[in-house]
């Protein structure tokens, strides 16, 4: 079976080092290794209020975004779900059929409602069902996932067993966690256990990937961090979190390893590995930024890679939605 992998980000403005390293880049590396779909995730977007404009905005600048960090769209499927409504059918067929109990244990639901749930939308509640038909529709082999999302990918596998043993059909592939061996965890620049976010009050708590040159070195100067100089073995990193962080920033960007950067870096302070970790953020985010910038522009552009992008991903989705449709027994011919 071709390994398919399927991959979502939702399209938030504001991207930031984590996004790039904890995600895109591992989406650029995946084109190699697999067939790829990657899709703007704006219907989950609007289970919670949104600025209509600034959603939009916000799709065609991640597109850019993507673009310029290396996706390539003649390799890959890059679209947003609105334009594909196959996605939106399948999840109100797997809706009918997942248990309300197996939705009540989502973690991320209380997270996010917190003490409003009352007032959160219907849309929040049930958005893993939607993302659960996210990769079923395309009977994905492979999901890349955090440590956040593998309750969501079990519960993508239990629904697609379960409408599968329901209706006595093999309509659903059951996909597989796929965990990067390079996919980098980014914490905050002032405190480094806290994930690096948009939600963030302080900017110096994040490289945004729109900063000039000397602001992120600037902010990479600015970074907490402790007396001590780094050490020669990972694990003398442990209860160090701000100095784990920039470590792991600089492995992440240099395509290496904590322990290869502790190896090259043992004994500095960091008044001498912060200047190397500017140098080598600058080198690597100033490519990606200026690009970005250009592609921003031409919105024409944008929107015919997201036209292309859903035709292709709807000629894969159609098939399975059919199939859906015949083993509950509605009629549509």
């Amino acid at each position: 079976m071709i390994m398919r992998t399927v991959s979502g980000i939702q399209p938030t403005g504001n991207l930031h080092l984590g996004n790039y390293l904890g995600a895109i880049k591992n989406w650029v590396k995946l084109q190699a290794e697999s067939e790829c779909l990657f899709f703007l995730a704006d219907l989950h977007a609007i289970t919670v209020p949104n600025d209509p404009a600034e959603l939009s905005d916000n799709c065609r600048n991640m597109v850019a975004a993507l673009v310029a960090a290396g996706v390539d769209t003649q390799k890959s499927i890059l679209f947003n779900q609105a334009r594909v409504p196959q996605h939106a059918e399948l999840a109100w067929m797997l809706i009918c059929n997942t248990p309300m109990g197996w939705l009540d244990r989502m973690t991320q639901f209380k997270e996010k409602s917190g003490k409003h749930k009352q007032r959160s939308s219907l849309g929040l509640y049930g958005y893993p069902v939607l993302q659960a038909a996210d990769v079923l529709i395309y009977q994905a082999t492979h999901v890349p996932v955090g440590e956040d999302q593998k309750q969501h990918l079990e519960l993508a596998r239990d629904i697609a067993t379960k409408f599968n043993n329901d209706t006595g059909s093999e309509v659903f592939t059951l996909p597989e966690p796929y965990i990067g061996a390079t996919a980098a965890r980014i914490m905050s620049l002032r405190d480094g256990a806290a994930k690096m976010s948009k939600s963030d009050p302080s900017d110096l708590s994040r490289i945004n990937m729109t900063d000039d040159d000397d602001t992120i070195a600037k902010k990479i100067k600015k970074a907490r961090t402790d007396a001590d100089p780094l050490p020669s073995k990972l694990e003398e990193l442990e209860g160090r979190a701000e100095a784990t962080n920039l470590v792991g920033i600089y492995a992440a960007l240099d395509d290496s390893t904590p322990q290869a950067v502790l190896d090259e870096h043992a004994g500095q302070g960091f008044g001498a590995f912060k200047p190397a970790l500017a140098d080598l953020a600058v080198s690597k985010l100033s490519p990606i930024r200026d690009r970005y910038e250009e592609l921003r522009q031409d919105k024409g552009a944008i929107d015919t890679i997201l036209r292309d992008g859903a035709e292709r991903a709807q000629a894969l989705a159609q098939p399975t939605v059919d199939k859906a449709y015949a083993a509950l027994g509605l009629l549509r011919d």
